[in-house]
């Protein structure tokens, strides 16, 4: 099993024909992903690694069945591609793009829940299930099918602690890259929530950053509701008060969202966590 996405996923990806769009469709297809079509306007009948281009997703939904959608869209077409894709039945989708206006997130995040639709991101590296599918810009050559579980607001340093996981012969039921922007579709605890109920999962690692609250969120529904092992990183616990980091949602308030304040939490929801990305891998091993 995995979360969020399997082998029943048919690609479609808004932006197909730009340089990202090429490289990753590629890349996907590598890793087993089903591509089943591109999408951009005024570019049918082209193809892009074999795959169809259509004008627009309803075309390629009518066409190849997708039920998925990949946004590489520029960020001031992101909203209505994600609108685009929601409006034309796909139920899962992700978007890669970043710096989207917030109040543009705001829209098609409540868009998709009103649709009942999986909306991961934006400003994310994507979601892998190593062994079944690839959906996004994750570097497929560090992943390994195996039990543990990864939900992480960094892309970055998310390959470090997979790569160091396959390593040590861990490999992953599904790595799911939430987003480092304030507003995003799939929270730690919706993923926390998917893990628990999937069986192939034994052990999850969370991979958050000083700013907003959702790693105290997800310590605080650990307590209540999830019963398997849960691990830690903590990114920019030396950065100086007052310092902003690289992503939006690294915003520090009213004393919730400084690293001691998350790995308070964390310590009070019994999660085991790791001084260094790589010490992740040894903590699993040690209490899996």
């Amino acid at each position: 099993m995995a979360i969020f996405v399997d082998k029943k996923n048919k690609l479609v990806v808004q932006g197909a024909t730009g340089h990202q769009g090429v490289f990753h469709i590629g890349e996907m297809k590598n890793f087993g992903t089903n591509v089943v079509a591109g999408v951009t306007p005024g570019k049918a009948g082209q193809d892009v690694q074999s795959v169809p281009i259509f004008n627009d997703v309803m075309d390629a939904v009518d066409e190849t069945g997708a039920n998925t959608s990949l946004i590489l869209v520029p960020a001031r077409f992101a909203k209505d591609a994600v609108f685009e894709a929601l409006d034309a039945g796909i139920k899962t989708v992700v978007v890669i793009t970043e710096n989207i206006p917030f109040h543009d997130a705001m829209e098609f995040v409540h868009y998709a829940k009103y649709k009942d639709a999986v909306l991961i991101g934006p400003n994310c590296p994507g979601i892998a299930s190593p062994g079944k599918t690839k959906i996004g810009i994750l570097p497929g050559s560090i992943f390994l099918e195996g039990n543990v579980g990864v939900a992480s607001r960094s892309g970055t340093l998310t390959y470090e602690i997979v790569n160091s996981l396959s390593e040590k012969g861990m490999g992953q039921s599904t790595c799911v890259g939430l987003g480092g922007d304030p507003i995003i579709g799939t929270s730690f605890i919706n993923a926390l929530d998917a893990f628990e109920k999937d069986k192939e999962t034994k052990a999850v690692v969370l991979v958050g950053e000083i700013g907003g609250t959702a790693e105290e969120d997800a310590a605080d529904h650990i307590i209540e509701h999830i019963g398997k092992p849960v691990f830690a990183f903590i990114a920019g616990r030396t950065a100086p008060p007052g310092k902003r980091m690289g992503h939006a949602g690294a915003i520090i308030a009213r004393g919730k969202g400084t690293a001691a304040s998350k790995i308070k939490a964390f310590e009070k929801a019994d999660v085991k966590l790791a001084q260094f990305p790589t010490d992740i891998a040894d903590l699993v091993e040690k209490y899996s």
